[in-house]
């Protein structure tokens, strides 16, 4: 299912492996977080995408442009498919990112992955905003950062499935829409530490292009039973 990414929130390569030779054929990519990152370093990166799968590079790089720029580069030569910054590090710092990305593609003969910002993280609500000094409410803020993003020259964004529709309206069919925060119905109910949450078929009516799905799944005792599930869901919903 092209749609769904795992997110691979372990805390071994050894871990990670496991859940990507079990639902490799289920699974559209896998993300790798911060945690596995900083513990495994690229090297798993390489592990999963020589295997043939999909890497989403979930760094949320944010920076001064210069340094942005190296760190995509550097991200480039690992051969993820999807490399994430946040768009709230401004123009510049997104158009540093995007060229990195198209140049060091270009340079390594491989296709320029895809770039996207991540808006207003998943765990947030409009409380949290305001107290970092952000007063509109957070569907604006969202499109706000959305339509900076898609000028900037990145492929699409991170955000909650309850503003993709007006996201989708923003900035047009072919922007990439990334979903955290998949609660409820196959995807389990618990909502963790997410405030901004949708099941797995309303998300896809929604307008989101890809799912990114972690503790429902890697947290299950059956994992790839409860990946089974969520594609059955998604399948129902496209095939209409």
């Amino acid at each position: 299912m092209d749609q769904l990414l795992v997110a691979l929130d372990v805390e071994s390569s050894e871990r990670a492996m496991q859940l990507v030779n079990a639902l490799h054929d289920l699974a559209g990519g896998f993300k790798i977080g911060n945690r596995l990152f900083t513990r495994e370093g690229p090297t798993l990166v390489r592990r999963i995408t020589d295997a043939g799968s999909r890497v989403f590079l979930d760094l949320k790089y944010h920076d001064i442009p210069n340094t942005v720029e190296q760190a995509v580069e550097a991200a480039v030569g690992t051969g993820a498919w999807m490399i994430n910054v946040h768009s709230s590090g401004g123009m510049a710092m997104m158009q540093a990112a995007a060229w990195a990305a198209r140049d060091t593609s270009a340079k390594l003969g491989r296709q320029t992955p895809l770039m996207i910002g991540v808006t207003v993280l998943t765990s947030m609500d409009q409380q949290a905003l305001r107290s970092i000094g952000v007063e509109r409410p957070v569907l604006e803020q969202v499109l706000a950062l959305a339509r900076m993003t898609k000028e900037a020259g990145l492929q699409g964004v991170v955000a909650s499935a309850q503003e993709t529709p007006e996201i989708r309206k923003a900035c047009g069919p072919d922007f990439q829409i990334v979903t955290p925060g998949i609660r409820g119905a196959s995807a389990g109910a618990e909502r963790n530490d997410q405030s901004r949450t949708m099941g797995p078929a309303d998300a896809i009516r929604a307008g989101a292009s890809y799912l990114v799905v972690g503790r429902p799944i890697i947290a299950a005792a059956d994992p790839r039973g409860a990946a089974a599930a969520i594609v059955e869901e998604l399948t129902t919903v496209i095939s209409r």
